[in-house]
């Protein structure tokens, strides 16, 4: 017997929730329930993160948590508990297998059947934003090491035990080179320690496309968190629909299930919505508790009843499904097929699954770091990049020298093009007169310079070389 952590969400969540017990209890999941209140009604309550501490305490000591999808409320400081979730319980792997279900449900894909394992702690959604000048904010995209390490690995662990055979890496290589680089440099690095599993690396945007065009070429794809909450989703669509994927969310203590589709509250509480996502995310819990026959069996039970023509509305197509069927109708119907498997559509068996082996991260040694410049963050309202630079050069001393200008990353001083647009954000890149190091006392000085001469610097970004390689972008153009 199993104790877990239930939340039955908001909009269609309540209904999908209730059927999804139904089914696995029926199956004969062995389950203790501790349920708990999230989302819509917490916030309205007052509480900005969408969750009680006592919640929070439940949760941590259950260790599993299936949770139906909440609402957000709009504006107001609210922080996605989705995303506070996976970063407070350290769940680094969102696991989201996208399998056609042809000719049962209709898509443009009948051979598909990718798993995408997507990074979901760092990356863009660190939710590090600051407004910088009047016309320019920034989000700042986070890529660490360990959390590269750990899905990268994750990704080949898991298409170990799935008796997969290829994983591919998708990143933007090619522009953020420090950051996505780091990811795909992690991924030819764990790659080598696979060589029974073919590894391959796409830029994202042909990866992309290739994958909603030809997506029967992939099998387990890994990427940084953003690009794998897009194209997750995207795959879960040219499946059938969005509404038949489930979502496991791993960390190293806790781990939770749930379906990747929203609340739906435009059609809550008519008993039209597919359960099947989170019913998805279930049978990905009882595999993950070790309850794999239960989840085969409600897997099967589900495949033969889409087989059957049994759809929701989502799914449902004159002249291919046979009866449009309701919430819990449909979750009747795949109970009436426990113990059955489907025809056509190939059965699964989980029962030979082994164990993934997921070492803990173990910090490299230090590289060496030297400090090699400063970028000088500069809001000024004028368009003419060589005013600026003279204005800047002023703050300039024995040690450090105005290099280089950018705007938005393209470089206009030096020899910048008078075409280029510039907007009030200006980044000024001061490297040392000897060419070697700095100081940070250097830096120091530059900034009160800066003050003395009314410039407005916003911010400041140090730059470092790590055993000699520069650990910081050049500007485009440069």
């Amino acid at each position: 017997m199993t104790r877990i952590t239930v939340a039955k969400g908001d909009g269609i969540g309540p209904e999908i929730m209730d059927a999804t017990l139904a089914i696995i209890l029926s199956a004969g999941a062995k389950l203790e329930i501790d349920e708990i209140e999230v989302g819509e009604k917490v916030y309205l309550a007052g509480n900005t993160s969408g969750i009680a501490s006592e919640s929070w305490e439940t949760i941590r000591r259950n260790k599993i948590f299936l949770k139906a999808p909440i609402t957000t409320p709009q504006g107001g400081g609210y922080k996605s508990l989705n995303v506070t979730t996976r970063k407070f319980l350290g769940l680094y792997s969102n696991v989201r297998p996208c399998m056609s279900l042809h000719p049962f449900v209709s898509t443009k894909h009948p051979i598909m059947d990718i798993v995408i394992v997507r990074e979901n702690e760092e990356d863009l959604y660190a939710g590090i934003e600051h407004q910088q000048t009047d016309e320019v904010v920034q989000c700042l995209k986070l890529i660490s090491r360990p959390g590269c390490e750990k899905i990268v690995r994750y990704a080949f662990e898991y298409a170990k035990q799935q008796n997969r055979k290829k994983v591919t890496c998708f990143t933007k290589d090619n522009i953020m080179k420090q950051t996505d680089g780091l990811f795909h440099q992690v991924f030819d690095e764990i790659a080598k320690e696979y060589p029974d599993i073919k590894n391959e690396h796409w830029i994202i945007d042909i990866g992309a496309a290739k994958m909603a065009d030809t997506p029967e070429i992939f099998d387990v794809i890994v990427m940084p968190n953003l690009y794998g909450d897009v194209l997750s989703d995207v795959a879960a669509q040219i499946t059938g629909s969005v509404g038949l994927a489930g979502s496991a969310n791993i960390g190293e203590e806790c781990a939770m299930f749930e379906a990747i589709h929203g609340s739906a509250p435009r059609i809550s509480g008519q008993n039209v919505a597919n359960p099947s996502g989170l019913l998805q995310g279930a049978i990905m819990m009882l595999n993950h508790i070790g309850q794999t026959e239960i989840a085969e069996k409600v897997q099967n039970a589900w495949l033969k009843t889409l087989e059957d023509g049994n759809h929701t509305y989502d799914i449902f197509k004159e002249g291919a499904s046979k009866q449009k069927l309701g919430t819990k109708e449909f979750a009747k119907a795949v109970i009436l097929n426990l113990g059955q498997k489907p025809s056509n559509l190939k059965p699964v068996s989980y029962s030979n699954n082994s164990a993934l082996n997921l070492p803990k991260y173990k910090r490299k040694p230090a590289a060496k770091k030297v400090l090699v410049g400063v970028d000088v963050f500069v809001h000024w309202n004028g368009s003419n990049p060589d005013e600026l630079a003279q204005k800047v050069k002023k703050i300039e001393s024995m040690e450090i020298k105005l290099s280089m200008i950018t705007n938005r990353g393209i470089k206009v001083w030096p020899d910048g093009f008078q075409e280029t647009f510039c907007t009030d954000h200006w980044r000024c890149r001061f490297k040392p007169n000897d060419g070697i190091e700095v100081s940070k006392e250097d830096i120091i000085t530059l900034l009160q310079k800066a003050i003395d001469e009314n410039i407005d610097s916003i911010k400041t970004e140090n730059l470092y070389s790590f055993d000699g390689k520069a650990g910081y972008s050049l500007g485009q153009g440069q």
